[in-house]
């Protein structure tokens, strides 16, 4: 199957999965093609550490208010009744618990009485346009966060956790929620240099590449890019709407931090907004060169056409057979001892004049334009 339709097949399989019409609201429903959750669960303080993969929801009640600060991840989404437990344990609503089995949902950030819901998209590669939805919940003194299936860019984040670096250990679960936020964001920046180094290389053959491919890899970009750009879009929104804490589960000092976060968003804007011009431009001057090339093609068979009739009519002329013995008018030159000799001469006289004319003109010659090589590019 071809990556565009694999990639086509993937997204309508994503918002397939989502509730049957009708379903009473708050029914989570698992996807029976996910995979089972598998749960860890880190647990911190200033002078305390707890870091563990449990088997059941059942080791996590163990832990709830031990600690000044605690994180269950859980990576998959094919069981719904462990998901459903989890959200007992923490007072999470249904309606929330729902948009977490249900993948299609765009960035968002839902305020409850007792917890925040964010929803972001996460870079699974930076070679492909594959993202996956991070759903997490942040309450007073936990971040309970659900992923599609297993493998992030948060290892880094539990690695400060474990060593103590940073500010992490020494701050509350907004903290927390700001650094995996933050670090969903920035693993948008190689995908973008990833597009950028595409269109960069496609720019660099479209003067001397004139197959319909490199419209096609142009457009491919540009269609992700687009792609990229909503979902950036939609990310900055949900940070803004962070910043502002209207919740007040954020302190003020992380509002400073969660803006910096909502700069990096409006550099990623602009910088897909760069390349999405350069690559529409791109496309644009792709055509106009194919079109300048065609007239090129067209003039050259011109010149052509236009030095062989001459030598066509005096060719068709001297072919007629006129009988000379009839008439001293009917073309003597058919019995000239020269006349042979004559007709090429004549023939390549008139091809002559032609390409003088032609150069005076500056239709050939040293007035044509410079080889689409030669054209400096800026």
């Amino acid at each position: 199957m071809p990556k565009r339709q694999q990639e086509l097949a993937q997204r309508l399989k994503k918002f397939r999965r989502r509730s049957p019409p009708g379903t009473p609201p708050g029914t989570i429903v698992a996807d029976k093609e996910s995979i089972k959750p598998r749960i860890r669960v880190i647990a911190y303080g200033i002078d305390e550490f707890f870091d563990k993969y449990v088997k059941s929801h059942r080791e996590i009640k163990a832990e709830i208010g031990k600690y000044k600060n605690l994180w269950v991840d859980v990576d998959g989404l094919g069981d719904a009744d462990t998901i459903a437990e989890i959200g007992k344990l923490f007072g999470l609503h249904r309606l929330a618990l729902e948009d977490v089995v249900n993948v299609h949902q765009r960035p968002k950030v839902d305020s409850y009485e007792s917890f925040d819901y964010i929803v972001l998209n996460s870079v699974v590669s930076a070679k492909s346009f594959l993202t996956e939805q991070i759903s997490i919940f942040l309450g007073d003194d936990f971040i309970v966060t659900f992923q599609e299936k297993p493998g992030d860019n948060f290892d880094p984040i539990r690695e400060r956790i474990r060593k103590s670096t940073g500010r992490i250990r020494r701050s509350g679960p907004d903290y927390l929620a700001y650094t995996l936020i933050d670090t969903i964001i920035d693993s948008y920046f190689p995908l973008a240099e990833e597009f950028a180094r595409q269109i960069e290389s496609l720019e660099s053959h479209i003067f001397s590449r004139s197959d319909i491919l490199l419209i096609k890899e142009s457009h491919e970009i540009l269609r992700h890019l687009v792609h990229l750009n909503r979902t950036i879009f939609n990310h900055s929104e949900v940070i803004s709407g962070l910043s502002r804490n209207r919740s007040g589960r954020f302190s003020e000092e992380t509002g400073l931090y969660l803006r910096d976060c909502y700069d990096h968003t409006h550099q990623l804007l602009d910088f897909l907004s760069t390349y999405r011009e350069t690559g529409r431009t791109m496309i644009q001057l792709f055509l106009s060169l194919s079109g300048h090339r065609s007239n090129e093609i067209m003039k050259v068979l011109t010149v052509i056409a236009s030095i062989f009739i001459p030598l066509t009519f005096i060719a068709g002329v001297y072919g007629m057979n006129f009988n000379t013995k009839a008439s001293p008018y009917n073309m003597p030159e058919l019995e000239w001892y020269l006349g042979y000799p004559f007709a090429l001469m004549l023939m390549s006289g008139s091809a002559f004049l032609m390409l003088v004319y032609f150069y005076k003109k500056k239709w050939i010659g040293s007035g044509r334009s410079r080889d689409l090589k030669e054209i400096p590019r800026y």
